[in-house]
């Protein structure tokens, strides 16, 4: 993989944990809640009525 060894994919890991990690529950907490979202969009009907209106509803 980009010709990086086992060694370097872990050296890289520590040091995205040492440097992010505050950061990691915030981008886990998004990532759970936007995985939800989805999976609710698939499964729930369109909300959305998509139906032409009526001209004859308009004033005018």
């Amino acid at each position: 993989m980009f010709g990086l060894g086992l060694g370097e994919l872990l050296i890289i890991l520590v040091i995205v944990l040492v440097l992010f990690s505050r950061r990691l529950p915030d981008l886990g907490e998004g990532l759970g809640k936007s995985i939800k979202k989805f999976r609710k969009g698939l499964s729930d009907p369109d909300d959305i009525d998509v139906t032409p209106k009526d001209e004859s509803d308009k004033k005018g």
